[in-house]
């Protein structure tokens, strides 16, 4: 998968996208309205660059355009989990998986499956992660 560099406000547009599987820009407003207080030409914006990006695709019927899905859902949140995660500081990552649980609603299901892969990984666990920030940077604060 290419690199996909998604804002916030794509990130509402394409989770419309994925439900429905194909929408047009009428339906993305009809959706949004409640939500957000955009006009119809800034969700039309966001579809244009959505397809741009080659997140959707468009395909004309009619007057109207039938936006659709041209990435997976999954893949398109894991790559984006692990932009995040490649841009900070090694020694910070636990923290901020620790945040995202306490943020984060979940089933029964994950979290038996956070608890297996935890229990998984503590096997061979070092004590401590290595700062990657700057490399024989001395000064460094992450411990």
């Amino acid at each position: 998968m290419n690199e996909l560099e998604i804002t916030p406000a794509e990130w509402r547009v394409m989770r419309i996208v994925w439900s429905k599987k194909a929408v047009t820009s009428s339906q993305v407003i009809e959706f949004l309205a409640p939500l957000m207080d955009w006009k119809d030409a800034t969700v039309k914006t966001l579809l244009r660059r959505l397809v741009e990006k080659g997140a959707l695709t468009a395909t004309k019927q009619g007057r109207a355009f039938i936006y659709r899905p041209a990435v997976e859902e999954q893949a398109t949140i894991d790559q984006a989990v692990e932009n995040l995660f490649s841009g900070i500081c090694q020694m910070r990552a636990g923290d901020a998986l620790i945040h995202a649980m306490k943020q984060v609603p979940l089933s029964k299901n994950d979290v038996h499956a956070l608890q297996a892969l935890l229990a998984e990984k503590a096997k061979a666990a070092p004590e401590q992660v290595p700062c990657n920030c700057l490399p024989g940077d001395e000064m460094c604060n992450c411990d």
